[in-house]
């Protein structure tokens, strides 16, 4: 049921199309959530036979239906217009994964006709579009494109410079030099080309919509004409792309279709406004401070954080800001990003756990680097696919262990910790590289400008051994000269003061203790996910109910631009949307915001009580309660592996825990990631799990036969303070100066290893 609104109170929708589902957020004129909406495309379009929305074939082609998502915005409309009041929408945004979407020459010029008495799959059928199931983010056939276009422009260097990134798989540019070289029938018959964010704004608005400039920043004149393989081609391709919107984001793009008002009782003056990318809105709805850091896990890990300057570098990708006004001073977001994500983590945990549950207690209690020493470090590297610079002609799993390659570790209950530090250490030194460059400006981290919103100690003012302004000093008066590195690794000056992190993995306490230890830094979610995750917590789409962080940055740039026309806007964005959300706080005696509509409502979750317990500290040691069966499945564990940790190190602290069985018991499907209730239906967009029968451990594979596991208890809130309760995030872990201290030290470590993968010396 929708939440309430009061009389004639304006309401704003935010669409998302994301890999699983189609998802719909409704707010109203103070941000209050009032509905929430969603198609899972595995299950309420099962016809189709995705997996998590998309197929999978041998190698590393991921497609999806693009009619599946045109008879999914017919469901979603229905449920909109069923259990909501269409007039009273003012204005429409969206995000949309990144994707093509490759229209035949017929539609063109003009957009199809509709007719509001049929549906919009009826009209808009497979034989309309010139490729029927397109690439999506995760498909990485198009690498070798991407590297083609990187080497024509000079180099990763050259191309960074030209057009704000190097080669990757998601270019458009390489998905469109793939079909001309791969498809020439498909190349033939094609009239239109558009980015799938541009393609949903299209299908509400019945007219073509540009790309944003957000999305279009990549594009080149001279790329173009590689890509069509001719100048008089290159004009072809230039008609098919359309124009770009280099409003900013900050006005209306267009107004809904005839077809929406007709047939679902839409207002025809109803705006539509800028629609952008899944990763750009996401951030968008988070409203960040200049000093903080997006960390996003899911299919692929993003990591993103403002910039006040156009610097383009191989080292990360920048986009103009994609809402932001043509009288503001132009404001930028850098991106770093790590294709080998979700896989990686849900083929560990089949290899080497039971559960989720399993896989958090070990990441918990192996010590940090994997050893309780501090010469024997262990690291590890999943390379599943090609991933970004400098790694992305590097693919393997490779192990180390006291500097030498091996095949396994001889503690194999050291993989899912060394795993996730892998991941989250490549984020770690990847912006120290960033910063190093100026990229963020003279000031960055704890001094990148004061932010009201940070409240705590520990992002308000340095860590103990910090001084404002100067250096840490490591061990032995280690510096970053000293240790061969563009960085001083135990300056946490230049870190991001608050991580903000969405997706399943943070959900983990261990990882997000992990998180915040590597940083130095609070780490904080949205209340919605917390509060979500204590229903799902091992799914990346929220529960029943539960908004879509890309959605809900749709609907917060709808409220912004409505608020434009009509004059009542104040300022940027950001400070548009705080300042709403702390009128909506004021008005409503201090309320936190809602996190839900509908749907399961949690018992203790973080935002219904909001302080809980974090199992942490130093290597998070520790623990408080450990279910009887991860401490067989451990004991196992040892008994194959060995013990690294020292002479029953670990199993001794694993049989003195305090144990528990009380927590209720799921059943595991390993071979399709997903832990679902035993008495519920089989959820699509969990964590994709690759098919682990080729591999070759035997005794890891032992470790993944069990059917019944204890639950994983998913983190929940610390102490926060007002300011971050009011635009609905909760705190979920403090940093350990000890622990991040501990981290500085293997950093070394891990960048000489890294450095041997890319330049194939193992």
């Amino acid at each position: 049921m929708p939440g309430p609104s009061k009389g004639g109170q304006a309401l704003f929708l935010g669409l998302e199309l994301s890999t699983d589902q189609l998802r719909a957020t409704i707010v109203d004129e103070n941000l209050e959530l009032i509905g929430v909406e969603a198609v899972d495309f595995d299950t309420a379009l099962s016809e189709y036979q995705t997996q998590g929305g998309i197929f999978t074939t041998p190698g590393d082609a991921y497609t999806t239906p693009v009619d599946m998502w045109v008879k999914a915005l017919d469901f979603l409309l229905e449920e909109i217009s069923r259990n909501h009041e269409v007039s009273k929408i003012k204005s429409i945004g969206g995000a949309a994964q990144p994707a093509l979407v490759w229209w035949k020459s017929t539609p063109v010029p003009n957009f199809p006709s509709l007719d509001s008495r049929l549906p919009l799959h009826s009209q808009l059928s497979p034989n309309t579009f010139s490729l029927p199931n397109t690439p999506v983010a995760q498909d990485t056939f198009s690498h070798s494109h991407a590297l083609s276009i990187e080497a024509m422009l000079g180099g990763p260097d050259h191309m960074a410079a030209r057009v704000g990134t190097c080669a990757n798989s998601s270019l458009v540019a390489a998905q469109i030099l793939r079909v001309r070289e791969t498809s020439p029938e498909t190349w033939a018959r094609t009239g239109r080309i558009q980015i799938a964010s541009a393609f949903l704004a299209s299908l509400v608005a019945g007219t073509w919509i540009g790309i944003a400039e957000s999305e279009a920043c990549h594009w080149d004149d001279e790329v173009i004409e590689y890509i069509a393989g001719s100048r008089e081609e290159a004009w072809r391709v230039r008609g098919w792309l359309g124009d770009v919107d280099v409003s900013g984001g900050g006005r209306r793009v267009a107004t809904v279709s005839r077809y929406l008002v007709d047939r679902y009782g839409f207002e025809p003056d109803t705006i539509i406004a800028s629609f952008t990318a899944d990763y750009l809105s996401t951030y968008l709805s988070l409203v960040p401070s200049p000093s903080d850091a997006i960390l996003s896990f899911g299919p692929m890990d993003f990591l993103l954080t403002s910039a006040t300057h156009y610097l383009p570098s191989r080292l990360y990708s920048i986009y103009p800001h994609p809402a932001q006004d043509p009288s503001e001073k132009r404001k930028y977001i850098v991106m770093l990003t790590s294709r080998n994500a979700d896989v990686p983590r849900a083929l560990v945990r089949d290899m080497y756990t039971k559960s989720w549950s399993a896989f958090d207690r070990l990441v918990s209690v192996v010590p940090p680097g994997g050893s309780i020493g501090l010469d024997d470090k262990l690291f590890s590297f999943w390379l599943l696919q090609g991933d970004s610079h400098p790694l992305s002609h590097v693919k393997g799993i490779f192990r180390f262990e006291t500097g030498v390659k091996v095949n396994e570790f001889r503690d194999l209950r050291a993989n899912p910790r060394c795993l996730v530090e892998s991941q989250v250490l490549s984020f770690r030194v990847r912006w120290a590289r960033m910063t190093a460059t100026g990229a963020l400006g003279a000031a960055v981290g704890r001094g990148r400008g004061s932010s009201s919103l940070v409240t705590s100690s520990a992002a308000a003012s340095p860590g103990p051994g910090q001084r404002t302004g100067t250096p840490a000093i490591g061990p032995l008066g280690a510096t970053s000269s000293g240790l061969g590195l563009s960085f001083d690794p135990y300056d946490s000056s230049s870190l991001p003061a608050r991580i903000l992190s969405t997706g399943a993995a943070i959900n983990f306490p261990a990882v997000a203790s992990l998180v915040s230890e590597l940083f130095n830094a609070p780490v904080f979610v949205p209340t919605s996910q917390l509060d979500s995750a204590q229903i799902t917590p091992h799914r990346n789409a929220p529960a029943k109910g539960y908004p879509g962080r890309a959605a809900l940055g749709g609907a917060y740039v709808a409220r912004w631009v409505w608020g434009k026309e009509r004059g009542t806007g104040r300022g940027s964005f950001e400070e548009e949307v705080r300042r709403l959300l702390a009128k909506r706080w004021v008005t409503s005696g201090g309320t936190p915001i809602r996190t839900h509509v509908g749907g399961e409502t949690p018992v203790g979750s973080g935002a219904n009580t909001p302080y809980g317990s974090r199992r942490s500290g130093f290597g998070a040691a520790v623990l408080e309660e450990e279910e009887e069966d991860v401490i067989e499945e451990m004991e196992r564990l040892e008994r194959l592996g060995g013990d690294a940790f020292g002479e029953g190190e670990l199993a001794a602290r694993l049989r003195t825990a305090t144990g528990s069985s009380t927590a209720t018991t799921t059943t595991t499907t390993t071979t399709t990631g997903t832990s679902t209730s035993s008495g519920g239906a089989h959820p699509s967009t969990a964590l994709t799990t690759p098919d682990i029968g080729t591999t070759n451990a035997s005794s890891a594979g032992e470790a993944a036969g069990a059917a019944t596991t204890a639950a994983l208890i998913p983190v929940t809130a610390l102490p926060t303070g007002e300011p971050e309760i009011q635009v609905g995030l909760a705190k979920i872990a403090e940093p350990d100066i000890d622990a991040f201290m501990a981290y500085a030290a293997i950093v070394p470590e891990y960048c000489r290893l890294e450095g041997m993968l890319v330049k194939a010396l193992v």
